[in-house]
């Protein structure tokens, strides 16, 4: 199925000036950027690709040379108001080829074109947000209940309505299947290996009517399995839970994800306003360091192990190279005693939540798919997770 394509935000306040992103590697240009921001009293950020989303959809503009246009373009960075292309001397061929794959909107010349840099610096000096949130689930090892995490903080948003619509994404294709987790896997709708984006992009109001619902308010994405689930002509009801028996019978082929396809899908989201949530689990790759950059904030999930915690230590420093809007969840058992605070100060990181081992949950998930009715340690972490991006208290 084809999915056709379409032409208040909550959190910290940003500054009313943002800098503007510079990706020149050319010294002399560079320079010349520079006297023309400082005349234009702008400040400016100076780095190479690859860039996060954040510096790239946060600044105020972007300018960039031909090569970086053209790494940008390859990278599938985000098309965005306010990309300037600036080249030493008049443009070539290649120079305005480049801007077209990037979706530049104007090519400078420079120094003869100083003026016109120094309007677009006027043009574009407020700092860019966007009406929708992401928030990235992520595991310090096999096991630390990330995806448990992720679906319960979608459960809770969509409970809330801390948007209109919440997005669950499943960026774990080697994990079974979010959908399981719920105990949705029975529910029509599109899974990743079901869909298809035409020209990156995605209509938000078509994903949602096309993908299955866990609640009101929450669709999920979740990824496939490797083959078609049997009838057993129970006559259940498509939208009942599968038992035990049934729900380890596979319901959709496994896929790899495609990261234009994870782009569009989270981007179409952010800009319809929607809260998204996105499982990364255990994953590594282009597909996951998508989610990662254009996560709004990046969960880290440790169990409160030695072990676990020595892995962290190697994943947040991954992380931190991807995003610097990271957050901790520590859960429990403790077998050692751990406390939250020390596995934060050891990982350096902001602990969102450090949660007991609620009883029963892994039941749960076996037979029937997780809910969020009662009060516990996972629906108070999911709470604590949402407030962490201005989403208040329950």
């Amino acid at each position: 199925m084809n999915i056709a394509p379409t032409r208040n935000p909550t959190g910290p306040p940003r500054a009313a000036t943002a800098p503007a992103l510079v990706l020149v590697r050319d010294e002399r240009l560079r320079a010349e950027v520079r006297r023309v921001a400082a005349a234009a009293e702008r400040v400016t950020d100076e780095r190479v690709m690859p860039v996060g989303r954040h510096a790239w959809s946060g600044a105020g503009m972007v300018i960039l040379d031909t090569a970086a246009a053209t790494a940008a373009g390859v990278a599938g960075c985000p098309r965005r108001d306010g990309i300037v292309l600036v080249t030493e001397g008049e443009p070539t061929v290649p120079d305005w080829q480049a801007a077209t794959a990037v979706g530049a909107e104007h090519v400078v010349a420079l120094p003869t074109g100083a003026v016109t840099l120094v309007e677009k610096f006027a043009e574009h000096a407020e700092s860019r947000t966007g009406e929708g949130i992401v928030i990235a689930v992520v595991g310090a090892g096999g096991g630390a209940g990330a995806s448990t995490l992720a679906a319960a903080t979608a459960l809770r948003a969509a409970a809330r309505r801390i948007r209109r619509d919440t997005v669950l994404i499943d960026g774990a294709p080697l994990d079974g299947g979010l959908d399981l987790v719920l105990g949705i896997e029975n529910v029509v709708g599109l899974r990743w290996p079901d869909l298809v984006i035409e020209d990156g992009r995605v209509s938000a109001a078509a994903l949602h009517s096309a993908l299955p619902a866990a609640s009101p308010g929450l669709a999920v994405l979740s990824c496939g399995r490797a083959r078609t689930r049997p009838d057993h002509g129970s006559g259940r009801s498509p939208t009942a839970p599968a038992p035990a028996s049934d729900r380890t019978a596979p319901a959709h082929p496994a896929t790899e994800l495609a990261p234009a396809a994870v782009r569009a899908v989270i981007e179409s989201g952010r800009a319809a306003g929607d809260l998204v949530v996105c499982d990364v689990s255990n994953e590594r790759g282009p597909a996951a360091d998508a989610i990662l950059d254009a996560a709004d904030l990046v969960v880290l999930v440790v169990p409160a192990r030695l072990r676990s915690i020595a892995a962290a230590e190697v994943v947040s420093a991954y992380l931190g190279h991807r995003n610097p809007n990271r957050g901790l969840v520590v859960r429990g058992p403790a077998p050692g005693g751990l406390r939250g605070a020390e596995v934060a100060e050891v990982l350096g990181l902001p602990l969102v939540a450090a949660v007991r081992g609620q009883a029963g949950l892994a039941a749960r998930l076996e037979r029937g798919g997780l809910s969020m009715r009662r009060r516990g340690p996972l629906r108070d972490a999911a709470d604590a997770v949402l407030a962490m991006v201005g989403a208040g208290k329950p």
